[in-house]
């Protein structure tokens, strides 16, 4: 290891004043931000490091006996020149407290995640749930205090209830305060002789409890409910998180979705499609008459006003649009063909041709015809 003395280039009965002199002339000259190559930041490593040691009474002395020395030693040894900010401002996540503050036990709780499954027909009326959630609630104990009862928290008597403090250290600047957590409260500025047993001094517990939720109608899947403050309680008894409930719809067998429509196929015979009937269907509300003229064809939509959706924010409901799939048979005894064959023959139908293709509403529906 290279002689301190010598990095610093003064002599061993060097006075404190000439060691700074020739700290800072280095410095100057291998400082990254002037001199950014490689030997000169290696070389400004080892200058620093000299001037920790050689700034230090109670180290230089263990130095110059042959003690070794050591990169952390002495009350204000940098080990380079990223603890010098490291000691002003504090290392990345050290829960300093700036002006001095203790720190609060007392912190929000964080949100929770529920998932909740509904069916179509929730959807279209809403529905109430009484949704169980795994999470964290105050102490019955304590009640957020974190102490056993009849006992409180007391000042630290380090820091005296500031949760920090004062250390002295050497820089460029000469000598300077600074402020750091107290390492026996945490920063808190009191201790807790006698934590709760029950939830080992943290102010609340995790338990089981019901939450009553009322979903509204028109969700869909992926969409999100807020339940502000009812989430997990926070250290100390702090204020609630939030609670968001996650919503899955799953497939019906019948109906499906098209924003606030419901869509639904309807099989007709072949004689009812010509000669037009009046038929009553399920819907998800009950049953609803529904009236099929004659002559409709394969593909046309029959809608049922307001028998839809009602939308998640507003009170029209959307409407129920019934595709029709005319059944043709396909297994005729002798007479049933021969009435058929003498059908045709009266009616003299044109011969199968290709003809222009509508979209309109059935292209939302064709899929469901195909299956």
């Amino acid at each position: 290891m290279a002689d301190h003395y010598e990095v610093l280039g003064v002599s061993r009965d060097a006075s404190l004043d000439e060691i700074k002199k020739a700290y800072r002339r280095l410095a100057r000259e291998l400082h990254p931000d002037v001199n950014p190559g490689e030997e000169a930041s290696e070389r400004f490593k080892l200058v620093t490091h000299a001037y920790d040691v050689l700034s230090d009474a109670e180290q230089r002395a263990r130095y110059d006996m042959g003690g070794g020395d050591s990169a952390f030693g002495g009350a204000g040894g940098f080990s380079g020149f990223n603890d010098i900010f490291e000691t002003f401002f504090g290392a990345a996540g050290g829960g300093g407290q700036r002006g001095g503050r203790p720190r609060s036990r007392r912190e929000r709780g964080q949100d929770a995640l529920v998932r909740v499954t509904l069916e179509l027909g929730d959807v279209v009326f809403g529905v109430h749930r009484d949704i169980e959630v795994d999470t964290a609630v105050l102490c019955e104990t304590c009640q957020g205090s974190c102490c056993q009862p009849g006992t409180t928290p007391v000042t630290c008597d380090i820091c005296h209830g500031t949760g920090h403090v004062q250390r002295q250290v050497r820089s460029l600047l000469g000598n300077v305060l600074t402020n750091q957590p107290c390492n026996i409260c945490q920063g808190y500025g009191t201790t807790i002789p006698y934590p709760c047993a029950t939830c080992q001094g943290q102010g609340r517990v995790r338990a089981r409890r019901t939450v009553s939720l009322d979903i509204p109608a028109g969700v869909e899947t992926g969409l999100r409910l807020q339940l502000p403050g009812s989430g997990e309680v926070g250290p100390a008894g702090g204020p609630n998180g939030d609670l968001y409930i996650e919503v899955t719809v799953t497939p019906h067998e019948v109906f499906s979705r098209d924003g606030d429509d419901l869509l639904a196929t309807l099989e007709v015979s072949m004689p009812d499609a010509i000669l037009g009937t009046t038929t009553t269907i399920q819907s998800l509300d009950g049953p609803v008459d529904l009236e099929i003229r004659p002559g409709v064809q394969a593909g046309d939509v029959l809608t049922i006003k307001a028998r839809g959706i009602t939308p998640l924010r507003g009170s029209q409901r959307g409407d129920l649009r019934v595709g029709v799939h005319v059944v043709t048979p396909t297994r005729l005894d002798a007479k049933e063909r021969a009435l058929i064959e003498d059908f045709a023959k009266r009616t003299k139908a044109p011969a199968p041709r290709l003809a222009e293709f509508h979209q309109g509403l059935f292209a939302k529906l064709r899929d469901r015809f195909r299956g």
